[in-house]
């Protein structure tokens, strides 16, 4: 089982390899308590599937709505019930990257699922290339530590190696997330609690190994 980041990277390689439109959102800045750390990511495709996450659940439902037409049934009856406008734009946009601030208020953050009126704010990146991810997960997978810098202004990104683990980094200019290499973690035994561990140790970015030579545990 590969750890979080690397899974929602190739991810998104591939649906942007195959054509499809997606984003990318990182959690860039924090206020308060917040479900996921500063530097986690998620990537949504055009067809709604999400991989990854940014908060609890509600987050990542908002971005669903705003930007793909996963729900468009769902928005059509609220308009025809006179709940909201079915003609609104929900497609992914084009562009630079943009920023987007959840919880501004105790509502929203009630809304949002946000914990202690905690506030949080992602930067999206729109149809990021496939070459430049698929080169970031080559050398993730060689267990190089490994920069991935975003210019604001036009979302050129640029790859380089890191010589030591870094929190994120955002200035007006660009952000950079520091991703890899993968630790590593062998669990014996394929009971309950190791299907726990590994999913806490997934979040956590562990490769994850369960070696068990029970045969109704393979597969």
């Amino acid at each position: 089982m590969e750890n979080l980041d690397v899974m929602v990277l190739r991810t998104l390689q591939g649906w942007r390899a195959a054509g499809r439109r997606a984003l990318l959102a990182t959690v860039v800045r924090t206020w308060g308590s917040s479900p996921r750390p500063v530097g986690s990511i998620m990537a949504l495709c055009e067809d709604g599937a999400v991989v990854g996450s940014v908060s609890g659940g509600c987050i990542e439902d908002d971005l669903i709505d705003r930007h793909t037409r996963a729900y468009a049934q769902v928005a059509a009856a609220a308009s025809a019930a006179g709940a909201g406008d079915a003609a609104v734009d929900r497609s992914i946009p084009s562009g630079p990257p943009a920023f987007v601030k959840y919880g501004i208020t105790a509502d929203e953050a009630h809304r949002f699922g946000l914990p202690c009126g905690g506030t949080l704010e992602l930067l999206l990146e729109y149809d990021p290339d496939p070459a430049g991810l698929a080169a970031l997960i080559q050398a993730l997978e060689a267990g190089r530590l490994m920069q991935r810098s975003v210019r604001l202004a036009d979302g050129v990104v640029t790859l380089q190696a890191a010589a030591a683990p870094q929190d994120l980094v955002l200035d007006a200019q660009q952000l950079t997330n520091t991703f890899g290499p993968e630790y590593r973690m062998l669990l014996i035994g394929a009971g309950q609690l190791a299907e726990y561990l590994a999913t806490m140790a997934l979040f956590n970015g562990f490769a994850v190994t369960v070696c068990d030579p029970r045969e109704e545990y393979r597969g």
